[in-house]
Formats: C-alpha cells, structure tokens, sequence
C-alpha cells in the first residue's frame, strides 16, 4: 500500500463531486484511485459541515465585501481626483 500525499485542491474537488454533483464515495474512490477511507476523511475535512469549510466561507464573504468596499472608495476618489481638477482650472 503507497502513502501517496495529494494537494489540497484534489481532495477539494473530490469532496465537490460527492457533495455537490451528487456522485457516490466508491465511484469518485475508484475514479481518481484513492481509498474510500481517505475519501471518507476528506469529506469530512472539507465537506460542507466541516470547520474548515464554514471559514473559507467566511473568508469568502468577507474578500468579498471587501471587494465591494474598495470599488466604493475607488469610485469616490476618482469623483474627488476630478472636482480637485475643475476646481484648479477655474483658478
């Protein structure tokens, strides 16, 4: 029996296939030929019940807010950048 050590992105994916796209453990085990065992701790590790995954979440809404937050701030100095302008060229 090999130790192999996959990414975390391919376990992720293997996760979304059960969790998401509705396929079995034992035919996503045997697709990527990975043990239903480590398939079992992946789901547990990165499926939707999962700590792991609640954080990413949150993570997720807080880039982005934060996203949101940085267009606003962006749009209000451009409008700024441009009063500054107009006000200088009416000196």
């Amino acid at each position: 029996m090999s130790n192999k050590r996959y990414p975390e992105e391919f376990k992720i994916e293997a996760v979304k296939q059960v969790t998401d796209r509705g396929y079995s453990i034992a035919d996503v085990a045997n697709r990527l030929d990975v043990t239903t065992h480590s398939l079992y701790a992946w789901v547990k590790k990165y499926g939707p019940d999962s700590a792991e995954y609640k954080a990413k979440s949150d993570e997720q809404l807080e880039i982005r807010r934060l996203k949101k937050e940085l267009k606003r701030v962006t749009e209000e100095r451009d409008i700024l950048k441009k009063a500054v302008y107009f006000a200088n060229q009416s000196d």
